[in-house]
């Protein structure tokens, strides 16, 4: 068992395949592997700031995961909770390059496997209890059944436990058999947070809420502490349950190359900066400068900066 922990975080990682030039994948020749997934994103960017993290998931016995797992070691995040699958493989997707600041073409291929068959059985209370923050995601929730059975036994045995608790939706609409579903079963977990982090879009979506106020209320009076709302290029707007809000100005960027991984840096941020005892405005400022340096560079984790290179 490993010693004290600040962060855990479950999901699922995949090998990922950048295009090396633009166009259509069906065109393309050349690609470079990188890993990808919202919560292993997360959880690279704790690591470099100097947090302790784990990140609990399945993989498959397959190059993918060995691959995977040793990118886990380089960071230095605890794998402990990782299960290495012989039964199922480990997904992958393809990622086109673009220069012109637009969201890349992904395509996944995931399903069946091996992360989508994480359950409760996943769940070692003596491994979590030794993190004082739960990191959830609404991907890894989407997965399965199973898998966001896990995430809300986590959530409640976490919650239970005293730590804290923050929730990214991370709407992914078509992983989901209904919007229904998946309003119900992300709210179910949002209830449990301490912080919740979602976009104003999908604030709108999960709560049916058309003003940030409205959104952070809907939550607030569900017992949630704090809930920051991402607002794209004007930055993030924020509300607690003792009543202060305000905004927080996003940090220019002339030259965005890549969107994929803002929302998680800007997770990594808040998290970090909070569990450092800082205000929730410091927390929502670092989130923004993270965000910042994440879309300046191709790749979902390769903008997240390491502590020196924050500045902070």
């Amino acid at each position: 068992m490993p010693q004290a922990l600040d962060v855990i975080t479950i999901g699922e990682a995949m090998a990922m395949f950048v295009a090396s030039e633009p166009g259509e994948l069906s065109q393309v020749e050349h690609f470079f592997k990188r890993v990808a997934g919202a919560e292993l994103n997360v959880a690279t960017g704790l690591a470099r700031l100097g947090l302790k993290v784990g990140w609990v998931s399945r993989v498959g016995d397959d190059s993918f995961g060995h691959f995977i797992l040793s990118a886990l070691k380089k960071e230095g995040i605890e794998t402990s909770g990782v299960t290495l699958d012989g039964c199922f493989a480990t997904g992958f997707q393809l990622k086109s390059k673009v220069e012109d600041g637009t969201d890349p073409i992904v395509e996944y291929f995931r399903k069946g496997s091996a992360a989508s068959h994480l359950s409760v059985e996943d769940f070692n209370p003596a491994y979590f209890t030794t993190a004082r923050h739960l990191h959830l995601s609404g991907v890894a929730a989407a997965l399965s059944p199973s898998s966001w059975a896990l995430l809300d036994h986590a959530a409640g045995a976490m919650k239970a436990a005293g730590k804290t608790l923050s929730f990214d939706p991370n709407l992914r609409p078509v992983l989901w058999k209904s919007e229904a579903e998946m309003v119900e079963k992300l709210n179910q977990l949002a209830f449990q947070a301490d912080w919740v982090l979602p976009g104003v879009n999908e604030g709108i979506i999960l709560t049916g809420q058309r003003t940030p106020e409205g959104i952070a209320d809907f939550y607030l009076d569900r017992g949630v502490k704090a809930v920051v709302l991402k607002t794209g290029a004007d930055g993030a707007w924020f509300k607690t349950s003792s009543g202060e809000k305000g905004a927080v100005a996003a940090v220019k960027v002339d030259n965005v190359v890549d969107t994929v991984g803002a929302g998680d840096g800007f997770a990594v941020g808040v998290i970090s900066a909070l569990l450092e005892g800082k205000t929730l405005q410091q927390a929502i400022s670092r989130g923004n400068k993270i965000g910042s340096l994440a879309i300046q560079v191709q790749g979902d984790s390769e903008g997240l900066p390491t502590r020196s290179q924050l500045g902070e």
